[in-house]
């Protein structure tokens, strides 16, 4: 029978309630701080810690459950007797419940502008220690950390003469480490952060995700999967809203991750198709639709059961001329009201709402080996202006190749290795992905190619290592090239552009992607 409960609560939503409901069972609530005022304006009867203590808060309210009265009460094995003795001869009365949640950390270091000074005083101390020293002795107390357990324990209560069950019991604790580990994590990351060195990453890597959901299965349906979010805020697909179709997928959310990454890389009203990963149709237009047509238009084939993304409002006119085609997910920053009833015609499909696309990137890109995780920054290299790029041909772009180079870069950052890009103003018009030969990866663009060549521009995410591939493009009629340079052969490789009559930038920034 719980006969005492600590509660100190830093989300007060429905402790109100909830603190009602554990009066009714004559339960004696012991309160802190804030939470002590809301629950005595609620008219509820309440003993402060520090008349239970007999010990002042101190420190502007630093120190105030750290006592032995508070944690022997937590700790004390009801089932031991010397326990129990020891408790008695210092007076330490069992505390049977405990509902604490966490100065918001994360919410803090979250806000902009927020100094180091106001991050350290939201650590919570007592709280984390009161959570784990209940969470230890779960047999005899019941600890809660998160609201949306509260009606649920209050009808445990009732149906059982206000006792709490172990099984919910371990269920509780088992959800306190959880947080408190995440909490930990955070503040850990955080400090870890605040470099003395060069070095952009600490000694130690300490992460903290929390699951969304179990999914059906991974890349494979022999392989279990779940989906599992970052604690920290920032750009996420956690966050996007699915306003219809089917629950999506392992691969659904690899490809959406791929388009979408790759569809943040242009201002202008732009459309990503992406199947397996890798993008086989990207346009920029006036508008979503025309976007959308151009992109559709370059691999037509490849595009049936793929991924699209939008970084406009999906309209009408647009869900018009995607549904007639076999679509596993679309992502939007919105839909407006007409198009939604279009898509209703293919319910299956799985339609993402996400209006919060420009949010910024946080974290790592991170990729799991045998027997560790490999850690990067996200590849956020970008030329802000193409026309400062070195021209290393006698021939100079012209001002539409130039456009033209501008847009297959962006593009090319986003595919695998070997990556070769073929594009005419704001379209592409065929990709070469993942070839082991950089020459491969030219030809088979080049076989995939919507239309003649004539006049395309080429974008490589590494150098030519020769000049096979200058001379396998030039034949194609491709016009211009735009490469990182960097090759022992890049002199050869601009003679060869030379005897072709190309112009050639070098960016001397490569885009690996594996």
């Amino acid at each position: 029978m719980i006969k005492r409960a600590l509660i100190s609560v830093s989300n007060k939503a429905g402790i109100v309630d909830f603190a009602k409901g554990l009066a009714k069972f004559g339960i004696e609530i012991i309160s802190t701080g804030g939470t002590a005022r809301a629950l005595k304006e609620a008219g509820l009867k309440v003993k402060d810690v520090s008349e239970y203590t007999g010990f002042p808060e101190m420190m502007g309210g630093r120190l105030k459950t750290l006592h032995p009265k508070i944690h022997g009460g937590l700790l004390g094995r009801r089932d031991k007797p010397e326990d129990l003795k020891e408790m008695a001869s210092h007076g330490i009365e069992p505390i049977d419940m405990v509902v604490v949640n966490l100065y918001p950390f994360k919410e803090t270091i979250s806000r902009e502008g927020v100094t180091f000074e106001e991050a350290i005083e939201n650590i919570d101390i007592g709280g984390p220690t009161m959570l784990r020293a209940a969470s230890k002795n779960f047999t005899h107390v019941t600890v809660i950390v998160d609201p949306q357990d509260y009606s649920g324990i209050l009808k445990e209560m009732d149906s059982s003469q206000g006792n709490v069950g172990r099984g919910t019991n371990l269920r509780l604790a088992q959800k306190v480490f959880a947080h408190t580990s995440s909490y930990d994590a955070a503040i850990a990351s955080y400090l870890c952060g605040e470099k003395t060195g060069s070095d952009v990453f600490s000694s130690q890597l300490y992460l903290s995700y929390e699951k969304v959901c179990t999914l059906r299965y991974g890349e494979n349906p022999h392989q279990k999967a779940a989906f599992y979010k970052e604690a920290t805020e920032g750009l996420s697909l956690a966050s996007a809203k699915l306003l219809q179709g089917k629950e999506m997928s392992f691969n659904n959310y690899l490809d959406t991750h791929s388009a979408l990454a790759l569809c943040l890389e242009f201002d202008k009203p732009a459309c990503v198709i992406v199947k397996h990963n890798n993008p086989c149709g990207v346009a920029i237009g006036e508008n979503p639709k025309e976007s959308y047509k151009k992109a559709l238009q370059v691999d037509p084939v490849s595009a049936f059961g793929g991924v699209i993304a939008f970084n406009r409002t999906v309209d009408e006119d647009t869900a018009n001329e995607i549904i007639e085609l076999f679509v596993e997910v679309i992502i939007a920053p919105e839909y407006n009201a007409s198009a939604l009833k279009v898509f209703e015609r293919k319910p299956n499909v799985r339609l993402l709402e996400m209006p919060d696309m420009k949010a910024k990137t946080t974290g790592f890109d991170m990729k799991r080996i045998y027997g560790g995780i490999l850690v990067q920054e996200w590849d956020k290299g970008r030329i802000e202006d193409f026309s400062t790029l070195k021209v290393v041909t006698k021939r100079k772009p012209t001002s539409e190749e130039l456009e033209a180079m501008s847009f297959a870069w962006k593009v090319c950052k986003h595919v695998k290795s070997n990556a070769i890009v073929y594009a005419k103003n704001d379209q592409t018009i065929g990709i070469g992905i993942g070839q082991t030969s950089r020459v491969d990866s030219a030809r088979i663009g080049a076989m995939k190619a919507l239309g003649s060549m004539k006049g395309a521009v080429v974008a490589s995410d590494g150098f030519f290592p020769h000049r096979d591939g200058i001379d396998a493009i030039a034949k194609m009629g491709v016009s211009a090239v735009i490469q990182p340079g960097g090759s022992i052969k890049d002199d050869d490789v601009i003679k060869a552009a030379d005897e072709h009559n190309m112009a050639m930038l070098f960016t001397g920034m490569r885009h690996f992607k594996h």
